[in-house]
């Protein structure tokens, strides 16, 4: 990223920056950065910001460890906002949570909650069950695609939606047992978009 071409008067000498998962997309937290903080990001890997209340550089995760490595640096069209597609070591929010903002997407959230319940003991969770038995997985997924394709036949919309979402389901978990991961779907979709 060239640096000379930010407006940091724009702001008193900062630039809001956002920070983005780079394989799914979800916002993560919002700082702010001067050129410093852009310098030693770029220097570091580290997403680093300038900390308004104690003025000083902090980079993200220097106490908790849960830092964000950057993957790429990219302005708006003003050159006063930065996006930092990042890989989150851990939570982006001092609460714990994930995200700083509380209606993070769905299927991120859903692929995460999967992933923990993959480490859960067999048997100890339905995710499980269907990990650990290649043919329940299967014909679950064969099940909620055709009970899918038969709401969609009588157009029963409340059905639809509850069909879909348990073949969503049931296709992240097959996707999961195959060890595809929904950010390399979505890359795919990417991909296939031209974008």
């Amino acid at each position: 990223m060239d640096l000379g071409r930010l407006d940091f008067q724009k702001s008193g000498g900062l630039v809001p920056v956002i920070a983005q998962d780079h394989r799914t997309g979800r916002v993560l937290m919002l700082g702010y950065a001067d050129r410093e903080a852009l310098e030693r990001t770029i220097e570091t890997g580290l997403l680093t910001f300038r900390s308004r209340s104690r003025g000083r550089l902090w980079t993200k995760g220097e106490t908790s460890g849960n830092s964000l490595r950057v993957t790429d640096l990219r302005h708006d069209c003003d050159a006063d906002t930065i996006l930092a597609l990042v890989i989150p070591n851990g939570p982006a929010c001092h609460t714990g949570d994930r995200s700083c903002f509380p209606s993070a997407p769905v299927l991120p959230d859903l692929a995460d909650r999967l992933q923990e319940r993959r480490g859960a003991a067999a048997g100890g969770s339905y995710t499980a069950r269907l990990l650990a038995d290649r043919n329940l997985r299967l014909k679950k997924l064969g099940e909620e695609a055709l009970e899918l394709a038969v709401a969609c036949a009588d157009q029963d919309r409340d059905r639809v939606a509850q069909e879909a979402a348990d073949l969503i389901y049931h296709t992240l978990v097959a996707c999961m047992a195959a060890d595809v991961e929904l950010e390399d779907v979505m890359e795919t979709l990417r991909r296939r978009a031209g974008g």
